[in-house]
């Protein structure tokens, strides 16, 4: 009979136990799911990353396979300023050399003279009517344009999917699962502003035609 009070207070210990297991149990299987769920989070949104960078690259190589027309087009007539044209071959180098080594910020100085390049090209080119005249100048000039402007535009689609990939793997406690998984953060792709010397020939292309 003196047995029973113990072998009561083992019975209520054991249940205590039980019970604090299945607790322990389900705060841990909560605790895997939302670092499941977090962890899927930051994929998605490294993958938005990831898919808006491939729609600039995508443009990119179609305007890398179209200026060497332009520039073709340019060399038929002989007075057109040859430094010029040389740039736009350089800067084109460049931002292909950088997209190759998935180098953002290379991609973003070198579009930006490639640009610089291309507004001096169109600037000068006002100045000779009858490369204005040529069908398939305008037709590249149109078509190169209207990349530049599609360029532009993802760039912003780019730069928000980069913004929110960067300020999530900072956030807690989605930093825990970035730090733990090695997600990291992912570089802007920015233009700088024109060089004056292009900014100059692009307000007055006769007189920029005109010292060369």
């Amino acid at each position: 009979m003196m047995h029973a009070p113990f072998r009561r207070n083992t019975k209520k210990r054991g249940v205590r136990m039980a019970i604090s297991s299945l607790l322990l149990l389900g705060l841990i299987v909560v605790a895997v799911l939302y670092g499941v769920v977090l962890y899927n989070g930051l994929v998605q949104v490294k993958h938005a990353v990831a898919k808006a960078w491939a729609d600039i690259d995508v443009l990119l190589k179609q305007r890398h396979d179209e200026l060497p027309k332009l520039v073709e087009a340019c060399k038929q007539y002989r007075q057109f300023e040859q430094e010029t044209l040389q740039r736009v071959i350089e800067a084109r180098s460049r931002v292909q050399a950088a997209r190759e080594h998935r180098d953002v910020p290379a991609v973003g100085a070198a579009e930006d003279w490639l640009r610089a390049s291309l507004g001096r090209l169109f600037a000068i080119a006002e100045a000779y009517p009858e490369l204005k005249a040529n069908e398939s100048f305008m037709q590249l000039q149109g078509r190169i344009t209207a990349l530049e402007n599609a360029i532009a535009d993802r760039r912003e689609l780019y730069n928000e999917s980069v913004n929110i990939n960067n300020v999530k793997i900072e956030q807690f406690p989605d930093a825990l699962v970035a730090r733990l998984f090695n997600f990291e953060a992912k570089p802007l792709l920015e233009f700088a502003s024109a060089d004056p010397a292009y900014a100059t020939s692009t307000r007055n292309p006769a007189r920029a035609a005109a010292s060369h």
